[in-house]
C-alpha cells in the first residue's frame, strides 16, 4: 500500500523558517499519480485538535491556505522529486506541533477526517519554535 511520508521537522527560533516535504512510497503510487490528486498539510498541537492548514491540487498546482497561515506559509509542487513541500516562514511559538501530509486522488478538504478526503496520511514530523 501507498504511504505518505514527511520529513524536515526540527527545532527552529521564533521567527525562523523551516521546509517539509511530503512524498509517496512508492512514488508511483501517489494517489492520482500521474497528473491528478491532491496534497493537504495539517498540524496538531498538543491537546488540540488537527488543524488543516493548507492544500494544492496537482491539475493547477494552485494552493490554498488556512488564515492562520496565510502569507507565511507556502505549498509547492517539486515534479522532479515527486514531493510536495511546505515553506514556513515567521514562524511562532503558536506553529508548534506535529505536521501531517495527506493526499487524495479526488479531493482535499482541510477538515481532518472528512469524507471527502484526504485519506491517506503520513505519520508526521514534529515542528518545535522556541527560543
Amino acid at each position: 500500500d501507498v504511504q505518505m511520508m514527511e520529513s524536515g521537522g526540527g527545532l527552529v527560533q521564533p521567527g525562523g523558517s523551516l521546509r517539509l516535504s511530503c512524498q509517496a512510497s512508492p512514488s508511483t503510487r501517489w494517489p492520482g499519480y500521474p497528473d491528478r490528486g491532491c496534497v493537504a498539510w495539517f498540524r496538531q498541537a498538543p491537546g488540540k485538535e488537527r488543524e488543516g492548514i493548507g492544500a494544492i491540487y496537482r491539475s493547477n498546482g494552485f494552493p490554498y491556505y488556512a488564515d492562520s497561515v496565510k502569507g507565511r506559509f507556502t505549498i509547492s509542487m517539486d515534479t522532479e522529486k515527486g514531493a510536495v513541500s511546505l515553506q514556513m516562514d515567521s514562524l511562532k511559538p503558536g506553529d508548534n506541533g506535529t505536521y501531517y501530509c495527506a493526499a487524495d486522488a479526488t479531493s482535499c478538504s482541510l477538515i481532518a477526517g472528512s469524507d471527502y478526503g484526504p485519506h491517506v496520511w503520513g505519520r508526521g514530523t514534529m515542528v518545535t519554535v522556541s527560543s
